[in-house]
């Protein structure tokens, strides 16, 4: 059996927009509102109060409860693919407080700008997490059902990604531009290093807005590094706690040469291997956190022409949580039987759709979609033949590579559009970790745990 994180576990994915995560941990002790004032702490309530409902922390005048708190700490478990225990929870609380605190500044923000997320922006949102994990249409919520996970918790996270976006976008339209100048500078530099070697690097980014918070962001650089290290998937920790625009994407900058990074990164992307995550790097901004996806020699090419792409088939039987080992035994014991009995990737699917028919599926991946480990797998495998049982904590599964199409060379580079994008990307980047630091100054935030 192989042991390592599925390609296709589920994936909390903020479709669109740009995630962000607070890291002001020096909070700001103003006097509070008047609604504010009129939310009493939790030992001044009569008769006592049940701790999921106390409060976790003030947020101008709304309040986050333990309830919330918990509901999106174990959404993050479920997607980070980490153990759920007493330990990683601790953990992992003040984190995602710091992501929920900066989504309400957002959602509060954007209600006094106006900005608001349509119903069908929000189902748009939802059904691209269900096309991304392979699902049909309303599997999302059984999954998240079946897992205990809020659903609410979601569509907040997305309606906040959301807006956030809307008002980016609103403030760059008035001050944001792209010459053609700096487009031609660019195509020019990526012509003139062409042929360099390139790496498809993972970013997150922890923001630094003052001095006094220094301490803390190390610490939580240090415990985020810390548990990817332990088996938390790097795209789902980008999405929830990076600062970085990227984050909408799981971290993924794409492919990038040295000299398109800052001195101090691309120094350190040099030195990594693929699949390698680098320590906390102390720029001028913050903290950064940097994953080598893969490498590649140079190339002319865009990245999605000169990867090869796979034709999948995927069977996998869930698992309840803390299922028991005779439980794990029986789904790997049903599972090997399918396996064993598949010829094809036909009749791979066909047994999957009829023993497991929620997560069974033929799909096109590139091979830079794949995490590192499974790549090599793939790469392993033969066409039409069944790899060795998946185990994770969720559920047990087996893939099949139905074809491979090699890459066709010979692509024309970037081209000026998606020059264009890249500064723009970096520009709202930029403005939007400006934006949030000025609304965090002037919000008034009490955290109570």
């Amino acid at each position: 059996m192989v042991r390592f994180r599925l390609s296709f576990t589920f994936l909390m994915v903020a479709a669109l927009g740009c995630a962000a995560t607070a890291s002001d941990a020096q909070t700001r002790r103003q006097q509070p509102t008047a609604a504010a004032s009129r939310q009493p702490a939790p030992a001044q309530k009569p008769g006592g109060t049940p701790s999921e409902m106390r409060i976790a922390a003030v947020v101008n005048d709304q309040v986050i409860s333990l309830f919330d708190l918990a509901s999106r700490v174990r959404m993050v478990l479920i997607s980070s693919n980490l153990p759920d225990s007493e330990e990683i929870r601790q953990k992992l609380a003040s984190q995602v407080l710091r992501s929920l605190i900066d989504e309400k500044l957002q959602l509060q923000e954007a209600k006094r700008q106006s900005v608001t997320a349509t119903e069908a922006e929000i189902n748009t949102a939802l059904q691209q997490i269900e096309k991304q994990n392979n699902m049909k249409a309303g599997q999302l919520d059984q999954f998240l059902q079946a897992r205990g996970v809020d659903r609410g918790q979601l569509v907040e996270q997305l309606t906040a990604s959301i807006v956030w976006a809307k008002l980016v976008r609103r403030l760059a339209a008035q001050s944001t531009e792209v010459s053609d100048e700096e487009i031609d500078e660019a195509l020019k530099r990526a012509q003139e290093h062409a042929n360099e070697p390139q790496s498809r690097v993972g970013e997150i980014f922890l923001a630094v807005d003052n001095p006094a918070q220094e301490e803390e962001i190390k610490k939580v650089a240090e415990r985020l590094t810390l548990q990817m290290r332990q088996g938390a998937r790097f795209s789902a920790v980008a999405q929830q706690f990076s600062q970085s625009a990227t984050a909408a994407v799981g971290g993924d900058m794409g492919w990038v040469r040295p000299d398109q990074l800052a001195p101090d990164l691309g120094k350190v992307v040099a030195q990594l291997k693929p699949g390698e995550l680098s320590p906390p790097i102390r720029t001028g901004g913050g903290y950064y956190l940097m994953l080598v996806i893969d490498r590649r020699t140079g190339t002319t090419g865009s990245g999605s022409d000169q990867e090869p792409v796979y034709e999948i088939v995927q069977v996998v039987f869930p698992l309840p949580a803390q299922a028991s080992e005779a439980v794990k035994r029986a789904a790997v014991n049903e599972l090997q039987s399918v396996r064993a009995a598949a010829k094809d990737c036909p009749s791979l699917l066909k047994a999957g759709k009829e023993k497991a028919p929620q997560l069974s599926s033929q799909g096109r991946l590139r091979a830079g979609e794949l995490a590192p480990e499974m790549r090599t797998l793939v790469n392993r495998l033969a066409i039409g033949q069944a790899s060795p049982t998946i185990v994770q904590k969720n559920g047990v599964g087996v893939i099949m590579v139905c074809s491979k199409t090699e890459p066709q060379g010979g692509g024309k580079g970037p081209t000026r559009d998606e020059i264009g994008d890249t500064i723009l990307r970096q520009r709202l980047d930029t403005l939007a970790r400006r934006y949030l630091r000025d609304i965090r100054r002037n919000a008034y935030v009490d955290v109570r745990v």
